[in-house]
């Protein structure tokens, strides 16, 4: 389910600030942040984050085709080892 349109997309402000000093200074470090529920906006196009995902920090640079996501969409939570079943049995090569 969405959020509101009365309320508008969810930023959070620490992100914000820190978007517009390191815009400011041009500083090209990643701005660490856990705020994955944070939606990216116009103004983080260009910036480096490092999204924490649990475990660690997952860094990436926000271009203009994710403008509207969420910080976490970026930052995987679980690590896809393989699929198994049956047919993952039968292609695994064998020693």
């Amino acid at each position: 389910m969405s959020r509101s349109l009365k309320k508008g997309p969810y930023v959070d402000p620490r992100v914000v600030t820190k978007v517009v000093n390191a815009k400011n200074n041009n500083d090209r470090t990643p701005i660490k942040t856990w705020s994955r529920s944070c939606t990216i906006t116009p103004d983080m196009v260009g910036v480096s984050f490092a999204v924490h995902n649990g475990r660690k920090f997952i860094e990436f640079t926000v271009d203009e085709n994710m403008v509207g996501h969420k910080l976490g969409e970026f930052s995987p939570t679980k690590t896809f080892k393989a699929h198994s079943g049956k047919l993952a049995k039968e292609t695994k090569p064998t020693k």
